[in-house]
């Protein structure tokens, strides 16, 4: 797949089936709308399929290297483009011939029932039928993706996680949500407890789920763990406000300090909370592992 950070560095003489948007989580709405260009470039080998994906500038579902990483295989090309000025004020028919038509040389495109571009969002999915034929695309309008009667969209992911409803979260996306990144040193605290710990920092920008504590799958050393993890501040130990992936995973204890681990959230155990005793919160997070073993148990 080939990975491009603005619009204008995109050259390809073949024609595309391209789908546009914010594409914020990639969730099961946003996979309708690559299907349907996956299918186009599957039926013509001639045609190349392109994601253009607008980044709003604003806290993401997904990093920019989890989207690339989740559409590495699936599509020819993804555009991950900021939202500038120039296409904030793009007048709508000249972004359909500039950027559709010039640049991706469209022979397909498949947008949201709720699409809008160029200058003042006047354009939508009545102008893109108006000019289909001036230049030359078949439109596909798909509508909204559904649960439970309900749109799914990337305010319905956020309003989950925002509740610590991590599974149903997972249902809208389609897929277990989760933190990345590097374990780094800590204070050892929990290795002194019993239960040596895996402190991540989060990217900038990803969203969270709600502080406190989850049942989690951890990858680490490419093998899946079971496990429990925090998501805060650690009130009761930290002195800093910083906010850390605490995760320790059940029947591991090998030195990891460095390596990539990514941490999936199952299920929202408890909100987190600042402990009288240091005796206090080793009691808890006791309980805590009980309760994550047994969770497990019944899978």
């Amino acid at each position: 797949m080939k990975y491009i950070t603005e619009i204008r560095s995109y050259h390809s003489e073949k024609r595309s089936a391209v789908t546009l948007g914010k594409f914020d989580g990639l969730h099961r709405g946003h996979q309708k709308l690559i299907d349907k260009i996956k299918e186009y470039a599957s039926e013509d080998k001639e045609i190349g399929s392109v994601v253009c994906a607008f980044d709003m500038g604003k806290d993401s579902l997904l990093t920019g290297m989890e989207r690339r990483n989740r559409l590495s295989g699936q599509v020819d090309t993804l555009v991950a483009c900021p939202f500038t000025k120039e296409l904030r004020e793009m007048e709508a028919e000249a972004f359909i011939r500039q950027v559709l038509a010039e640049t991706f040389h469209a022979a397909y495109i498949v947008v949201g029932t709720d699409f809008q571009f160029g200058h003042k969002k006047c354009g939508d999915v009545l102008m893109l039928e108006k000019y289909a034929k001036v230049y030359g695309y078949h439109l596909d309008v798909i509508e909204k993706e559904r649960h439970e009667g309900q749109v799914i969209s990337s305010t319905s992911v956020r309003e989950a996680l925002s509740a610590g409803d991590v599974e149903l979260a997972d249902t809208l996306l389609g897929y277990p949500y989760h933190i990345s990144g590097r374990v780094e040193h800590g204070k050892r605290l929990g290795r002194t407890l019993g239960f040596p710990t895996m402190n991540v920092a989060p990217a900038a920008g990803k969203i969270l789920p709600r502080f406190g504590v989850y049942v989690c799958s951890l990858q680490v050393g490419g093998k899946w763990f079971s496990g429990i993890g925090n998501i805060g501040v650690k009130p009761t130990v930290a002195k800093e406000s910083r906010v850390l992936v605490e995760a320790f995973a059940f029947d591991f204890d090998e030195d990891v300090y460095g390596s990539e681990i990514t941490v999936e959230f199952k299920a929202f155990v408890r909100p987190e909370q600042k402990f009288c005793s240091v005796e206090e919160l080793k009691s808890q997070v006791d309980a805590d592992i009980c309760f994550g073993r047994r969770y497990f148990c019944k899978r």
